[in-house]
Protein backbone atom coordinates (compact mmCIF):
# COMPACT_ATOMS: atom_id res chain seq x y z
CA UNK A 1 0.00 0.00 0.00
CA UNK A 2 2.81 2.72 0.83
CA UNK A 3 4.64 1.44 -2.88
CA UNK A 4 1.67 2.44 -4.48
CA UNK A 5 0.82 5.78 -2.92
CA UNK A 6 4.52 6.92 -3.00
CA UNK A 7 4.89 5.96 -6.48
CA UNK A 8 1.24 7.80 -7.88
CA UNK A 9 2.36 10.64 -5.05
CA UNK A 10 5.73 10.79 -7.19
CA UNK A 11 4.28 10.60 -10.40
CA UNK A 12 2.09 13.07 -10.11
CA UNK A 13 4.75 15.67 -8.59
CA UNK A 14 7.01 14.73 -11.78
CA UNK A 15 4.40 16.00 -13.89
CA UNK A 16 3.96 18.97 -11.96
CA UNK A 17 8.05 19.34 -11.84
CA UNK A 18 7.88 19.02 -15.58
CA UNK A 19 5.55 21.64 -16.53
CA UNK A 20 7.31 23.61 -13.42
CA UNK A 21 10.44 23.53 -15.55
CA UNK A 22 9.03 24.10 -18.95
CA UNK A 23 9.07 27.45 -18.28
CA UNK A 24 12.73 28.39 -17.58
CA UNK A 25 14.00 30.29 -15.30
CA UNK A 26 12.52 31.73 -11.78
CA UNK A 27 10.89 34.98 -14.10
CA UNK A 28 9.30 32.57 -16.46
CA UNK A 29 10.89 33.80 -19.52
CA UNK A 30 11.90 30.78 -21.63
CA UNK A 31 15.27 29.92 -21.75
CA UNK A 32 16.06 32.48 -18.89
CA UNK A 33 19.37 30.30 -18.08
CA UNK A 34 20.46 26.61 -16.49
CA UNK A 35 19.18 27.48 -12.89
CA UNK A 36 15.60 24.87 -12.68
CA UNK A 37 12.77 26.50 -10.85
CA UNK A 38 12.88 26.36 -7.33
CA UNK A 39 16.52 25.64 -6.96
CA UNK A 40 18.26 26.00 -3.48
CA UNK A 41 21.83 26.40 -3.48
CA UNK A 42 23.69 23.50 -1.77
CA UNK A 43 20.46 21.13 -1.39
CA UNK A 44 18.74 18.40 -3.51
CA UNK A 45 15.77 18.48 -4.53
CA UNK A 46 13.85 15.02 -4.30
CA UNK A 47 10.88 13.33 -5.83
CA UNK A 48 9.58 12.58 -2.46
CA UNK A 49 8.81 13.80 1.07
CA UNK A 50 12.16 13.42 3.05
CA UNK A 51 10.65 12.90 6.42
CA UNK A 52 12.96 12.96 9.33
CA UNK A 53 12.63 11.77 13.19
CA UNK A 54 14.49 14.13 15.16
CA UNK A 55 14.60 12.33 18.54
CA UNK A 56 17.01 13.20 21.74
CA UNK A 57 18.48 11.63 24.88
CA UNK A 58 17.23 13.57 27.57
CA UNK A 59 19.97 12.23 29.59
CA UNK A 60 23.32 13.60 27.55
CA UNK A 61 20.88 15.32 25.26
CA UNK A 62 22.23 13.44 22.04
CA UNK A 63 20.05 14.58 18.25
CA UNK A 64 19.89 12.05 16.30
CA UNK A 65 18.00 11.97 12.78
CA UNK A 66 16.01 9.06 11.83
CA UNK A 67 15.00 8.44 8.39
CA UNK A 68 11.76 5.95 7.81
CA UNK A 69 12.44 5.41 4.30
CA UNK A 70 16.02 3.33 5.70
CA UNK A 71 15.77 2.78 8.89
CA UNK A 72 19.10 4.26 9.42
CA UNK A 73 19.72 7.24 12.34
CA UNK A 74 22.66 9.49 12.43
CA UNK A 75 24.03 12.57 15.30
CA UNK A 76 22.94 16.06 13.92
CA UNK A 77 24.18 17.40 17.65
CA UNK A 78 23.72 18.03 20.92
CA UNK A 79 22.13 19.92 23.87
CA UNK A 80 22.67 18.80 27.36
CA UNK A 81 19.92 19.46 29.82
CA UNK A 82 16.94 19.28 27.34
CA UNK A 83 13.47 19.40 28.89
CA UNK A 84 11.56 20.24 25.22
CA UNK A 85 11.92 20.26 21.46
CA UNK A 86 9.95 21.66 19.30
CA UNK A 87 9.66 22.56 14.71
CA UNK A 88 8.91 24.56 12.60
CA UNK A 89 8.97 21.73 9.98
CA UNK A 90 12.93 22.06 9.02
CA UNK A 91 14.67 23.30 12.19
CA UNK A 92 14.51 21.57 15.88
CA UNK A 93 14.78 24.35 18.67
CA UNK A 94 15.74 22.65 21.30
CA UNK A 95 14.96 23.95 25.29
CA UNK A 96 17.63 23.67 27.63
CA UNK A 97 18.46 25.06 31.04
CA UNK A 98 19.33 28.50 29.53
CA UNK A 99 19.77 28.50 25.98
CA UNK A 100 17.13 27.25 22.87
CA UNK A 101 19.51 25.77 20.28
CA UNK A 102 18.71 25.67 16.53
CA UNK A 103 19.40 22.94 14.54
CA UNK A 104 18.83 22.81 10.63
CA UNK A 105 17.69 18.89 10.06
CA UNK A 106 18.39 19.79 6.03
CA UNK A 107 14.98 18.60 5.24
CA UNK A 108 11.36 20.93 4.05
CA UNK A 109 9.47 20.98 1.63
CA UNK A 110 8.46 24.40 -0.41
CA UNK A 111 4.74 24.62 -1.13
CA UNK A 112 3.70 26.28 -4.26
CA UNK A 113 0.29 26.06 -4.30
CA UNK A 114 0.07 23.72 -7.60
CA UNK A 115 3.25 21.97 -7.14
CA UNK A 116 5.21 21.24 -4.13
CA UNK A 117 9.40 20.86 -4.03
CA UNK A 118 10.67 18.50 -1.90
CA UNK A 119 14.74 19.23 -0.39
CA UNK A 120 17.42 17.48 2.11
CA UNK A 121 21.04 18.89 2.50
CA UNK A 122 23.12 18.03 5.81
CA UNK A 123 22.07 18.79 8.68
CA UNK A 124 23.73 21.60 10.94
CA UNK A 125 23.82 23.64 14.26
CA UNK A 126 22.60 26.46 13.46
CA UNK A 127 23.09 28.80 16.86
CA UNK A 128 21.65 29.30 20.40
CA UNK A 129 19.28 32.01 22.00
CA UNK A 130 18.76 32.52 25.50
CA UNK A 131 15.69 31.08 26.97
CA UNK A 132 12.78 31.99 28.06
CA UNK A 133 10.97 28.71 28.97
CA UNK A 134 9.64 26.51 26.21
CA UNK A 135 8.26 28.43 23.37
CA UNK A 136 5.13 27.82 21.25
CA UNK A 137 6.82 27.09 17.52
CA UNK A 138 4.90 28.50 14.39
CA UNK A 139 6.73 29.24 11.31
CA UNK A 140 6.21 29.69 7.07
CA UNK A 141 8.78 30.23 4.55
CA UNK A 142 9.39 33.58 5.51
CA UNK A 143 9.81 33.69 9.48
CA UNK A 144 9.54 31.54 12.59
CA UNK A 145 7.78 32.42 15.60
CA UNK A 146 8.75 31.45 19.31
CA UNK A 147 6.61 32.26 21.98
CA UNK A 148 7.50 32.33 25.84
CA UNK A 149 7.00 34.08 28.90
CA UNK A 150 4.68 36.52 27.24
CA UNK A 151 7.42 37.33 24.29
CA UNK A 152 7.14 36.02 20.52
CA UNK A 153 10.59 36.17 18.75
CA UNK A 154 10.39 36.55 15.39
CA UNK A 155 13.09 34.69 13.07
CA UNK A 156 14.14 35.48 9.95
CA UNK A 157 14.07 31.97 7.75
CA UNK A 158 15.91 32.72 5.30
CA UNK A 159 19.21 33.16 7.44
CA UNK A 160 17.97 30.56 9.65
CA UNK A 161 18.25 28.23 6.17
CA UNK A 162 21.75 30.37 5.45
CA UNK A 163 23.30 29.19 9.01
CA UNK A 164 22.57 32.39 10.96
CA UNK A 165 20.30 33.35 13.62
CA UNK A 166 18.76 37.59 13.43
CA UNK A 167 15.71 38.11 14.99
CA UNK A 168 13.87 41.11 12.75
CA UNK A 169 11.30 41.73 15.40
CA UNK A 170 9.95 41.17 18.79
CA UNK A 171 6.09 41.02 19.85
CA UNK A 172 4.17 40.98 22.74
CA UNK A 173 2.52 37.80 22.47
CA UNK A 174 1.52 34.72 24.85
CA UNK A 175 0.35 32.55 21.29
CA UNK A 176 1.88 34.10 17.96
CA UNK A 177 1.12 33.03 14.44
CA UNK A 178 2.78 33.90 11.09
CA UNK A 179 -0.06 34.12 8.70
CA UNK A 180 -0.80 35.21 5.04
CA UNK A 181 2.10 37.76 4.94
CA UNK A 182 1.90 39.06 8.69
CA UNK A 183 1.48 38.03 12.20
CA UNK A 184 -1.13 37.07 14.58
CA UNK A 185 -0.52 37.68 17.93
CA UNK A 186 -2.74 37.20 21.04
CA UNK A 187 -2.13 38.06 24.78
CA UNK A 188 -3.27 37.05 28.21
CA UNK A 189 -4.78 40.06 29.80
CA UNK A 190 -6.68 41.94 27.14
CA UNK A 191 -6.93 38.64 24.71
CA UNK A 192 -7.40 40.96 21.86
CA UNK A 193 -5.72 39.61 18.78
CA UNK A 194 -3.36 41.91 16.81
CA UNK A 195 -2.14 41.66 13.13
CA UNK A 196 1.40 42.83 12.86
CA UNK A 197 3.83 43.26 10.00
CA UNK A 198 6.95 41.08 9.47
CA UNK A 199 8.60 43.78 11.29
CA UNK A 200 6.66 43.80 14.32
CA UNK A 201 4.78 46.92 13.70
CA UNK A 202 0.84 46.93 14.53
CA UNK A 203 -1.21 47.55 12.24
CA UNK A 204 -4.92 46.58 13.49
CA UNK A 205 -6.60 44.64 15.64
CA UNK A 206 -9.11 41.62 15.14
CA UNK A 207 -12.86 42.21 16.26
CA UNK A 208 -13.33 38.59 17.90
CA UNK A 209 -11.16 38.41 21.24
CA UNK A 210 -9.24 35.08 22.08
CA UNK A 211 -9.35 35.07 26.09
CA UNK A 212 -6.54 32.96 27.57
CA UNK A 213 -4.91 32.14 24.05
CA UNK A 214 -3.33 28.58 24.61
CA UNK A 215 -2.41 26.72 21.44
CA UNK A 216 -1.76 27.50 17.84
CA UNK A 217 -2.05 25.96 14.65
CA UNK A 218 -1.67 26.56 10.58
CA UNK A 219 -4.44 24.89 8.30
CA UNK A 220 -4.81 25.72 4.94
CA UNK A 221 -8.81 26.96 5.92
CA UNK A 222 -6.72 29.36 7.77
CA UNK A 223 -4.85 29.75 11.18
CA UNK A 224 -6.32 29.28 15.04
CA UNK A 225 -5.63 29.82 17.97
CA UNK A 226 -7.02 27.90 20.80
CA UNK A 227 -8.84 30.06 23.21
CA UNK A 228 -10.71 29.48 26.76
CA UNK A 229 -14.09 29.46 25.03
CA UNK A 230 -13.23 27.76 22.15
CA UNK A 231 -11.12 28.63 19.26
CA UNK A 232 -10.65 31.69 16.99
CA UNK A 233 -10.28 30.96 13.17
CA UNK A 234 -8.62 33.67 11.23
CA UNK A 235 -8.36 34.28 7.27
CA UNK A 236 -6.94 36.39 5.79
CA UNK A 237 -6.16 37.82 2.17
CA UNK A 238 -3.89 40.82 0.46
CA UNK A 239 -3.79 42.68 4.24
CA UNK A 240 -7.50 42.04 5.25
CA UNK A 241 -8.52 39.64 8.20
CA UNK A 242 -11.21 37.86 9.37
CA UNK A 243 -12.23 36.42 12.73
CA UNK A 244 -14.50 33.65 13.69
CA UNK A 245 -14.67 31.96 17.04
CA UNK A 246 -15.85 27.61 16.76
CA UNK A 247 -16.86 28.05 20.78
CA UNK A 248 -16.69 24.95 22.92
CA UNK A 249 -20.32 22.53 22.84
CA UNK A 250 -20.74 23.72 26.16
CA UNK A 251 -19.12 24.85 29.53
CA UNK A 252 -16.00 23.72 30.08
CA UNK A 253 -14.02 22.84 32.79
CA UNK A 254 -10.35 24.97 32.73
CA UNK A 255 -8.59 21.54 32.86
CA UNK A 256 -10.39 19.85 30.17
CA UNK A 257 -9.32 22.51 27.43
CA UNK A 258 -7.47 22.16 24.78
CA UNK A 259 -4.13 23.71 25.16
CA UNK A 260 -2.16 22.31 22.56
CA UNK A 261 -3.19 21.37 19.16
CA UNK A 262 -1.38 18.25 17.19
CA UNK A 263 -2.05 17.38 13.60
CA UNK A 264 -1.13 16.29 10.58
CA UNK A 265 0.67 19.40 8.71
CA UNK A 266 -1.44 21.81 6.33
CA UNK A 267 -4.54 19.25 7.23
CA UNK A 268 -7.91 20.43 8.58
CA UNK A 269 -8.40 18.66 11.43
CA UNK A 270 -6.92 19.21 14.84
CA UNK A 271 -6.35 17.06 18.00
CA UNK A 272 -5.88 18.37 21.68
CA UNK A 273 -5.48 16.31 24.93
CA UNK A 274 -8.64 17.25 27.18
CA UNK A 275 -7.08 16.44 30.56
CA UNK A 276 -7.76 13.45 32.15
CA UNK A 277 -10.55 13.09 29.76
CA UNK A 278 -10.15 11.96 26.38
CA UNK A 279 -9.47 14.11 23.59
CA UNK A 280 -10.76 16.86 21.77
CA UNK A 281 -10.80 17.12 17.90
CA UNK A 282 -11.02 20.33 16.20
CA UNK A 283 -12.95 20.01 12.54
CA UNK A 284 -12.11 23.40 10.74
CA UNK A 285 -14.00 22.55 7.33
CA UNK A 286 -16.98 21.63 9.66
CA UNK A 287 -16.85 24.05 12.57
CA UNK A 288 -17.06 21.37 15.45
CA UNK A 289 -15.65 19.98 18.23
CA UNK A 290 -16.17 16.81 19.26
CA UNK A 291 -14.39 14.84 22.12
CA UNK A 292 -13.21 10.71 21.68
CA UNK A 293 -12.32 8.27 24.24
CA UNK A 294 -13.98 10.19 26.97
CA UNK A 295 -12.94 7.59 29.56
CA UNK A 296 -8.97 7.35 28.59
CA UNK A 297 -6.22 9.78 30.42
CA UNK A 298 -4.86 10.58 27.10
CA UNK A 299 -0.90 11.34 27.01
CA UNK A 300 -0.63 11.88 23.87
CA UNK A 301 -3.29 12.69 20.96
CA UNK A 302 -2.89 13.57 17.08
CA UNK A 303 -5.57 13.92 14.26
CA UNK A 304 -4.50 12.31 10.57
CA UNK A 305 -6.56 14.92 8.85
CA UNK A 306 -9.68 14.28 6.98
CA UNK A 307 -11.48 11.27 6.64
CA UNK A 308 -8.47 9.70 8.70
CA UNK A 309 -8.63 8.54 12.58
CA UNK A 310 -7.70 10.26 15.53
CA UNK A 311 -4.48 8.85 17.28
CA UNK A 312 -4.82 8.78 21.44
CA UNK A 313 -2.33 7.09 23.47
CA UNK A 314 -3.44 6.39 26.64
CA UNK A 315 -1.86 5.85 30.14
CA UNK A 316 -2.08 2.21 30.05
CA UNK A 317 -0.05 2.03 26.76
CA UNK A 318 -2.38 1.65 23.95
CA UNK A 319 -2.74 3.17 21.03
CA UNK A 320 -5.86 4.14 20.12
CA UNK A 321 -7.98 5.17 16.88
CA UNK A 322 -10.96 6.94 16.61
CA UNK A 323 -13.39 8.67 13.74
CA UNK A 324 -13.07 11.94 13.99
CA UNK A 325 -16.92 12.72 13.56
CA UNK A 326 -18.52 10.43 15.05
CA UNK A 327 -16.14 9.67 18.51
CA UNK A 328 -16.42 5.91 17.57
CA UNK A 329 -13.48 3.75 18.58
CA UNK A 330 -12.14 2.16 15.23
CA UNK A 331 -9.32 0.05 16.91
CA UNK A 332 -6.64 -0.12 19.74
CA UNK A 333 -3.03 -1.77 20.03
CA UNK A 334 -0.54 -2.11 23.11
CA UNK A 335 2.15 -0.07 22.46
CA UNK A 336 3.94 0.91 25.57
CA UNK A 337 4.36 0.02 28.59
CA UNK A 338 2.21 1.30 31.40
CA UNK A 339 3.55 5.66 30.38
CA UNK A 340 2.28 6.86 33.86
CA UNK A 341 1.88 10.08 34.46
CA UNK A 342 3.87 12.70 34.51
CA UNK A 343 2.44 14.11 37.68
CA UNK A 344 4.23 11.07 39.12
CA UNK A 345 7.36 12.53 38.48
CA UNK A 346 6.86 16.25 38.98
CA UNK A 347 6.64 16.84 35.60
CA UNK A 348 9.90 16.02 34.90
CA UNK A 349 10.07 12.58 32.74
CA UNK A 350 8.77 13.63 29.41
CA UNK A 351 6.03 11.90 27.55
CA UNK A 352 5.40 10.18 24.63
CA UNK A 353 3.91 11.82 21.52
CA UNK A 354 2.40 11.09 18.25
CA UNK A 355 4.13 11.93 15.16
CA UNK A 356 1.53 12.10 11.79
CA UNK A 357 2.40 12.19 8.21
CA UNK A 358 0.65 11.41 5.04
CA UNK A 359 1.39 8.00 5.28
CA UNK A 360 2.74 6.81 8.72
CA UNK A 361 2.02 7.70 12.71
CA UNK A 362 4.92 7.17 14.73
CA UNK A 363 4.85 7.03 18.58
CA UNK A 364 8.48 7.64 20.62
CA UNK A 365 9.06 4.58 22.86
CA UNK A 366 11.54 6.21 26.16
CA UNK A 367 11.67 2.89 28.13
CA UNK A 368 11.69 0.56 25.03
CA UNK A 369 14.84 2.12 23.39
CA UNK A 370 12.54 2.49 20.71
CA UNK A 371 10.15 4.01 18.00
CA UNK A 372 6.82 2.66 16.47
CA UNK A 373 5.83 2.98 13.03
CA UNK A 374 1.97 2.41 12.78
CA UNK A 375 0.17 2.31 9.90
CA UNK A 376 -3.19 4.48 11.01
CA UNK A 377 -5.15 3.28 7.87
CA UNK A 378 -4.55 -0.43 8.78
CA UNK A 379 -6.10 -1.01 11.87
CA UNK A 380 -3.45 0.33 14.19
CA UNK A 381 -1.04 -2.28 12.23
CA UNK A 382 2.25 -1.90 13.79
CA UNK A 383 4.39 -1.81 10.40
CA UNK A 384 7.93 -1.54 12.28
CA UNK A 385 9.94 -0.80 15.55
CA UNK A 386 12.87 0.91 14.74
CA UNK A 387 15.72 -0.08 17.73
CA UNK A 388 18.30 2.16 19.00
CA UNK A 389 21.25 2.79 21.07
CA UNK A 390 19.46 5.19 23.36
CA UNK A 391 16.23 6.49 25.02
CA UNK A 392 14.12 8.92 22.60
CA UNK A 393 12.84 10.85 25.33
CA UNK A 394 11.98 13.80 22.84
CA UNK A 395 10.45 13.35 19.11
CA UNK A 396 9.79 16.01 16.55
CA UNK A 397 9.07 15.20 12.74
CA UNK A 398 10.73 17.47 10.02
CA UNK A 399 10.16 17.61 6.14
CA UNK A 400 7.42 19.53 5.79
Amino acid sequence: MRASVAAAATGILLTLLGGCGASGGEDGSAGAGPTPHGHVEGAEETAEPQWRLILADAQGGRIHSLDPATGKSVPVGEAAGLTAMRTDGRHAYLTTGDAQRVIDTGVWTVDHGDHVHYYRAPARTVGDLPAAGTPEVAGDLAVTTLAAGGTARVLDRKALDDGKIQEPARVEATVAVPYAGHLLAASDGTGHVAVHDRKGHRISQLPESCPEPRGQAITRRGAVLGCSDGALLVTGEDGRFAAEKIPYPGEVPAEERALEFRHRPGSNVLAATAGDKGAWVLDIAARTWNRVGGSVPAVAVSAAGEDSPVLLLGRDGVLRSYDPGTGKQEADTKLLKDTGSPKDTGGTRPSPVIQVDTMRAYVNDPAGNAVHEIDYNDDLRLARSFKLPFAPAHMVETGW
